[in-house]
């Protein structure tokens, strides 16, 4: 009788492991038609170009995109990190050139060079690095952007933004979780150098919030919460294609601004590499590509894209690019949120 009840028991066991095998095998062949891309808010939020893009890559394909909103591009790189040892992204999107040394160093990528990438110019690839961890798919100066229809005047460098006309008027991002808000503190150290903490605390009273991600804080501007925000001398064209005006502005300061480079790479270990690389492929084509001006605003790296008038008209560029040390700028953030108390 206990043999029997013996043999019972191995049969079930076995039957329990042919049948979790088959069931693995299953989803392993589902997840090859779905591609797992992890991104930050705008990008995959209702008016982003996120949608568009995977509508057009299944289309392509046949492959299903997914977008995981990890916040904003600082969250994104934490969350793949905390997942090395169980991968569950093949894209990684959203990182940027001061984030691209970390993500190496993180070693959350595999190299991949996308069918396409001669018509990104060498000036962007470099600035994610040489290692084709991360392509290019965006670029964008930061800049401060000011309502024309504010009671305080325009600040025409980063020492105005200090004098105390504009005490508590300055929206910006937090660094920790925000590639522009990380931006903002790299470009004040470009221009401040070691004298960047002393600006900082000169800049303090002037600081209405620190928001976690870009959506919320220029959301707060444009609400009228603040005359100025961190965002890119890209963002006034927003409101010269849709609400027609020329009341934001993207200020140009002599100072000189610094570029953010956004990048896509594909995730060391992905569940579904060739996915991945189909989509990195299609990220940076022009059928892709023309979808990011007027949803993403930012300017599409590929070169061969030709943009909309309402950037001519409402796009700046900046006199003077800055060049600095990344890895001195991270080093300078939490120095920078310790003056901020925060």
């Amino acid at each position: 009788m206990l043999r029997h009840i013996f043999k019972i028991f191995l049969f079930s066991i076995l039957v329990s492991i042919v049948f979790l095998g088959c069931s693995k095998k299953a989803g392993d062949s589902a997840r090859q038609n779905e591609v797992v891309v992890y991104t930050y808010d705008s990008f995959c939020g209702e008016w982003g170009p996120g949608a568009a893009i995977a509508k057009k890559f299944t289309e392509k394909t046949g492959l299903k995109v997914t977008y995981v909103d990890c916040g904003d591009g600082v969250e994104v790189l934490s969350r793949a990190a905390l997942e090395k040892g169980n991968v569950q992204a093949d894209v990684i999107l959203g990182l940027d050139n001061n984030l691209a040394k970390k993500a190496a160093e993180q070693d959350i990528l595999e190299a991949y060079k996308p069918a396409g990438s001669e018509a990104i110019s060498e000036e962007l690839k470099k600035a994610l690095g040489s290692k084709n961890l991360l392509t290019p798919f965006d670029y964008a100066p930061f800049a401060i952007v000011f309502d024309t229809k504010a009671d305080v005047p325009a600040p025409k460098s980063l020492d105005d933004l200090t004098k105390p006309v504009y005490a508590k008027k300055i929206i910006l991002m937090n660094p920790r979780t925000s590639t522009p808000g990380l931006g903002f503190a790299a470009w004040t150290c470009a221009v401040k150098g070691e004298k960047v903490l002393d600006y900082w605390k000169a800049l303090k009273p002037n600081i209405l919030t620190m928001a976690p991600g870009w959506s919320a804080g220029y959301g707060l501007f444009t609400n009228g919460e603040a005359p100025l925000v961190c965002s890119y001398t890209t963002s006034a064209a927003y409101h010269y294609e849709y609400d027609k005006t020329d009341r934001y502005q993207a200020l140009i300061f002599d100072d000189g601004h610094i570029l953010q480079v956004e990048g896509a790479g594909l995730a060391k270990n992905a569940p579904n590499k060739k996915g991945a690389q189909s989509f990195l492929d299609f990220l940076i084509s022009e059928d892709a590509q023309n979808e990011l001006p007027l949803t993403q605003w930012m300017l599409p790296a590929n070169k061969n894209v030709k943009l909309p008038q309402s950037y001519i008209d409402g796009t700046p560029s900046p006199k003077k690019l800055l060049s600095y040390d990344t890895e001195k700028a991270n080093v300078a953030i939490e120095q920078i949120m310790a003056v901020l108390g925060e």
